[in-house]
């Protein structure tokens, strides 16, 4: 089984992404065949400055790797070092229909954001396809945000196949982490830098990383009234890094009232500290052997165009464009 995903060098991680993509994606280094991309190509689409979106990709290797992805397990690498992954992208582009990519609403959604329009944004679908089935992807972990595009790229795979030929390009499964597949910001929104709610995964300090906790919103109950845990978001986010136990602990603390929304504040900022101490560790590790983290992405880009030229050859042969 080969598991497929990648994640934008866009700026400082949060836990959004880290428990969006991050860390079902290294649990799944033990599944199977992983790949894993910086999906530099694109974050071209929002980030225009070159000395931003080279440093963007490196801490993000640094910090993914610090946060447990195994270079022994899986395969890691930055997108644009593949560059196979654009022929084939100029491929599904010519079997793609326009009414796929009008249906699209995370096009529409980037421009409301303020991404300036352009073509990279429209059809930033097919890139995605191509970075999918360049692989004979099996499997792609998505959000239910992303979950559209991994529909479009099935479809695109069965539209090329039934031009060019069966099984020509491996159709993939999506699977979608229902518990943590939204994780909710300070605002109660998506945590999105879009909205500039995210709560980082490596805030600088302690005082940086509770100073964020303590703006989560909350409600005007009283401190000595019952509350409800139910739909709190500080609730929510104290289920990603707390015990069974201690989460039933809040909840029933919540409900028996006498207790203020700034007790259980600080109790999250105290296991959000702690559940990432050990990565923190790792990263001042990684950030002080920079060759490693060369030659991870370096190997990594290796396998993965390996991989990647026996689709294209494939691809190139049953079009015409090869032989």
């Amino acid at each position: 089984m080969r598991i497929l995903s990648g994640i934008q060098p866009s700026g400082r991680l949060h836990i959004g992404n880290y428990f969006g993509m991050m860390e079902p994606a290294i649990r799944l280094q033990d599944e199977g065949e992983a790949f894993y991309f910086i999906a530099n190509y694109h974050a071209m689409t929002s980030i225009h400055d070159p000395v931003a979106l080279r440093e963007n990709s490196r801490d993000l290797a640094v910090d993914f790797l610090a946060c447990g992805l195994d270079p022994e397990k899986a395969t890691f690498w930055r997108q644009a070092d593949v560059p196979e992954v654009t022929e084939l992208t100029w491929i599904l582009s010519c079997v793609t229909p326009m009414g796929f990519l009008e249906r699209c609403v995370s096009f529409k959604d980037k421009i409301a954001q303020g991404i300036s329009s352009s073509h990279g944004l429209f059809a930033y679908p097919v890139l995605q396809a191509a970075d999918i089935l360049i692989f004979d992807s099996d499997i792609v972990p998505v959000g239910r945000d992303q979950k559209q595009h991994l529909e479009l790229t099935r479809d695109v795979a069965q539209k090329f196949n039934d031009r060019y030929g069966d099984e020509l390009l491996r159709i993939p499964e999506p699977r979608i982490r229902e518990e943590t597949a939204t994780v909710p910001g300070l605002d109660g929104r998506k945590m999105s830098k879009s909205y500039n709610n995210t709560i980082d995964i490596f805030e600088e300090t302690e005082k940086k990383l509770r100073k964020k906790i303590m703006k989560i919103v909350t409600d005007s109950t009283p401190v000595e009234a019952p509350k409800n845990p139910d739909g709190s978001y500080l609730v929510q986010l104290y289920e990603l890094f707390a015990s069974a136990d201690a989460l039933d602990e809040m909840k029933a603390s919540y409900r028996a009232g006498g207790q203020g929304y700034g007790h259980y504040k600080q109790q999250l900022f105290e296991a959000i500290w702690s559940y990432f101490a050990p990565m923190r560790d790792k990263r001042a590790e990684l950030i002080a052997d920079p060759g490693y983290v060369d030659d991870v992405l370096e190997s990594g880009a290796g396998r993965a165009r390996e991989k990647a030229r026996q689709v294209l050859d494939r691809v190139r042969q049953a079009t015409g464009l090869a032989g």
